[in-house]
């Protein structure tokens, strides 16, 4: 008789149904469609194929009955649009749905001091096995106690837990990697344009630069100060237009790079023969801009599956002893924005124009 989902006789299949059809008992099927450790290869392929060809599925609460475990992970981000916490938040989606587990997503608001106690109270209400917190915005200490492990990525923690692990996108080695690039090309120093300060990894990228210029024993010029948007960086980059002895421009992202790039160019200035300038994600259009902008790649997969990996293992062997924090990989994405200084002193720039469109800082978008 042939089967196409279901069971013989009508009806959706059960349990007993798979484990006839792979010759094992109920309480096997179970643990393999739990998750369960300590079952052969075989066993395991066995009650999957059968589950597949029956069309059974594992009823949610069933599961969270017999594990104890809702096979869920809560996620706290911020909700924005802009690349660096949304790529991250689709590496963490995708590294949850490939270990087994549903993600409940809480997104809190920019100035919102009470955003992540809320948000964690929200998950922990859900019964989330296990919570990420994807905050890149400090709000200030969060009075707060969780009885489930804590995966904090890209910022300390900043509450305390039977179980907090903390893991960084190494923004700082990455801000570093940057501002040495630019060194090895010859540049006397490196101008930097940060982001707001209120934000992780805005701290991170000016630490990194600061730390490249104080490994050479380079005093940090005067630091200029963005909000991520390309706005933000074009009026940036009309001040540094004017200064003869800038050479080269590390930008905490690719926005705010991008803005430069525009108003060196209509300063009369060329980059990179004037002005190199490097940015910071390497976000899809870097590659085909004019130039093509350097940039450093965040590893955001990387970390969003190696953190998932030490988070299911801590919900699902509470004892495991866990391994230290490794460092990500680093990416630096050279490209035609960046050259050795120019010869001798670098000319004058031209009465800068007016601005071209609205350049108001219109904050993160």
């Amino acid at each position: 008789m042939t089967r196409v989902g279901g069971r013989a006789g009508g009806g959706a299949p059960r349990g007993v149904d798979v484990a006839r059809l792979a010759g094992v008992s109920q309480k096997t099927v179970s643990r393999v469609l739990n998750g369960e450790r300590y079952v052969s290869e075989d066993v395991r392929r066995r009650v999957l194929e059968a589950a597949g060809e029956l069309g059974y599925r594992l009823n949610s609460a069933a599961r969270a009955l017999a594990s104890g475990r809702t096979r869920s992970i809560g996620v706290i981000t911020l909700g924005t649009a802009l690349y660096g916490p949304a790529s991250l938040l689709i590496g963490i989606e995708r590294a949850a749905r490939e270990a087994g587990y549903a993600l409940r997503v809480v997104h809190t608001l920019e100035g919102d001091p009470g955003g992540v106690a809320g948000a964690v109270e929200s998950l922990l209400e859900q019964g989330v096995d296990g919570i990420v917190v994807s905050e890149p915005i400090d709000e200030g200490p969060v009075s707060l106690g969780v009885d489930v492990p804590v995966l904090v990525l890209g910022a300390p923690a900043a509450f305390g837990g039977a179980r907090i692990m903390t893991r960084g996108v190494g923004a700082e080695l990455l801000a570093r990697t940057a501002t040495e690039h630019l060194l090895d090309l010859g540049h006397a120093t490196v101008h930097h344009l940060a982001g707001p300060q209120r934000w992780f990894a805005a701290r991170d990228r000016l630490e990194g630069w600061r730390g490249a210029l104080a490994a050479r024993g380079i005093a940090p010029p005067a630091v200029l100060h963005g909000d991520w948007s390309a706005a933000s960086g074009y009026a940036a980059g009309r001040e540094l237009a004017a200064h003869r002895d800038c050479t080269a421009v590390f930008a905490a992202n690719d926005d705010m790079a991008i803005g430069v790039v525009r108003a060196l160019t209509e300063a009369g200035l060329r980059v990179p023969d004037d002005i190199s300038v490097v940015g910071f994600d390497d976000i899809p259009v870097a590659a085909y801009m004019t130039p093509p902008l350097t940039t450093v790649r965040q590893p955001f997969d990387a970390v969003a599956r190696e953190g998932l990996r030490l988070l299911v293992r801590a919900i699902e062997d509470p004892e495991a002893d866990l391994p230290p924090a490794y460092d990500p990989p680093v990416d630096l994405v050279v490209r035609a924005s960046t050259a050795p200084p120019p010869r001798g002193a670098r000319p004058p720039a031209p009465t800068a124009a007016e601005p071209r469109g609205d350049t108001t800082a219109a904050g993160p978008r």
